[in-house]
């Protein structure tokens, strides 16, 4: 029964891993062209695997990457409503004067959609207008920032807190590239947030107050009217603040590979986040391809089996084929796979595909994934094992063995009792031995 709970716990305990970690780990030297950021990373969406990383677990202020959490809290509130009407409320100006944040032309008064309020966010990271989202879905500014903080837990975001909305700078506000590259996947499975910040151009309707408004993109790299425009990229966030230097998330896809570049930290008055990103994407896309390094046909090890005289054995395979993305040149003879099982042996009966261990796929001295090793084939339980087995168990069980030590611990002390009155019945038999008196003897030999 313990057995069986430990297996249960484990196996909760492997896919939470999988949940709210990158499949695979790895990084692979840059060649051709420096990064200047600070913090960094490469990394495929298709299979986790990191082609490149730089601090990637250190402190960072994101600026108005912030906004990828603003935008995700906004839209899993409940209340997003892109119908609906929001009007721009007087005291957002004070909230924003004097905080160098970016804002919109929108008037007290003025009202407009949701959606418009969320483009106005993401896209064209207006900060007056972020301020009015923060108020309208947590019903005050730091309702809000508790939501988002809140969100960050659930998500694991472990490096991470938020102090304002906006991204303005704070030494309580800051993530690090890791987190952001988890709220990032999480965030463009909602298919409105993948759908803005992949847009460069948005006509926004007129409202009570103005007329139709253009708004444009902050980011350059897929923004076809800018010198930085890579034609693969999509989204997904800029950010700049003097402190946090310039941001940039983005995604890029090209012949079905998949990749997110996340660079924090470029210098301040250059545009390299949009160059290194797209260097990078070209470097990925020139020098990488998927590989299918080990296949579900072949047993990659055995694992002893108890109960059964079907076999003595059973054969432990791939979960399912193993891709991943490697250098074009790479060796394939160069991989090696180091597998763990969950025990030394298994107890019938067995079914086929149960998870009984995990294997490491090893390229280049660096861990490129980990796989489910799961059984071959069934396996029955012979009864008559079995029984005797629970025979074994109970006898050999903590429980007896406690009990065995009572009878044991009764046994010495019976013997010791037992010695204790033989030892006293002999002192009683001995006869007590009495000279004769001078008197006693003359009179015996009279």
């Amino acid at each position: 029964m313990l057995k069986r709970i430990f297996s249960i716990f484990f196996a909760f305990f492997i896919i939470f891993t999988l949940l709210v970690t990158p499949v695979s780990v790895s990084a692979y030297q840059v060649t051709g062209f420096d990064i200047t950021a600070k913090n960094g990373m490469l990394i495929s969406m298709d299979t986790g695997e990191i082609l490149f990383e730089k601090k990637v677990d250190a402190k960072v202020y994101p600026a108005s990457i912030t906004k990828i959490m603003t935008a995700v809290v906004i839209l899993d509130s409940g209340k997003f409503d892109p119908h609906g009407t929001v009007t721009m409320t007087e005291d957002i100006e004070t909230l924003v004067t004097g905080t160098g944040s970016s804002v919109s032309n929108i008037k007290p008064g003025e009202q407009f959609s949701q959606l418009d309020l969320l483009y106005m966010v993401i896209m064209s990271s207006f900060g007056d207008c972020t301020y009015l989202a923060a108020k309208l879905y947590g019903g005050s500014v730091e309702a809000f920032v508790d939501m988002m903080n809140e969100k960050a837990d659930q998500l694991g975001l472990e490096g991470t807190n938020y102090s304002n909305p906006v991204g303005l700078h704070e030494e309580d506000n800051y993530t690090t590239v890791r987190d952001i590259y988890k709220l990032t996947t999480y965030a463009l499975k909602n298919s409105t947030f993948k759908e803005i910040c992949e847009t460069t151009r948005y006509k926004m309707p007129a409202t009570n107050m103005h007329g139709e408004r253009n708004l444009s993109t902050t980011n350059f790299l897929h923004d076809s009217n800018t010198n930085y425009y890579y034609q693969y990229a999509k989204g997904v966030k800029t950010g700049f603040t003097d402190e946090a230097g310039r941001c940039l998330v983005s995604t890029a896809s090209y012949k079905g590979y998949n990749y997110m570049c996340i660079l924090m930290g470029c210098p301040a008055n250059e545009k390299n986040h949009f160059t290194e990103s797209a260097n990078l994407y070209r470097w990925a896309f020139n020098n990488f391809k998927f590989k299918e390094v080990a296949t579900s046909t072949e047993p990659v090890c055995e694992m002893p089996v108890n109960l059964s005289f079907d076999a003595d054995y059973v054969p432990l395979y791939f979960k399912e084929p193993f891709v991943t993305i490697l250098p074009k040149e790479a060796d394939e003879s160069t991989i090696v796979v180091n597998y763990k099982l969950k025990s030394d042996s298994v107890d019938a009966p067995v079914k086929k595909g149960d998870v009984l261990g995990k294997a490491e796929v090893i390229y280049a001295e660096k861990v490129v994934g980990t796989v489910d090793l799961v059984a071959g084939n069934d396996l029955s339980a012979n009864t008559l094992l079995v029984i005797f087995d629970m025979v074994k168990s109970f006898f050999t069980s903590i429980y007896m063995k406690v009990f065995y030590i009572i009878i044991g611990i009764a046994v010495a002390i019976f013997i010791i009792i037992c010695i204790r009155l033989n030892m006293s019945n002999t002192k009683k038999r001995k006869v007590k031995y009495i000279p004769y008196s001078q008197e006693d003897r003359r009179r015996h030999e009279k």
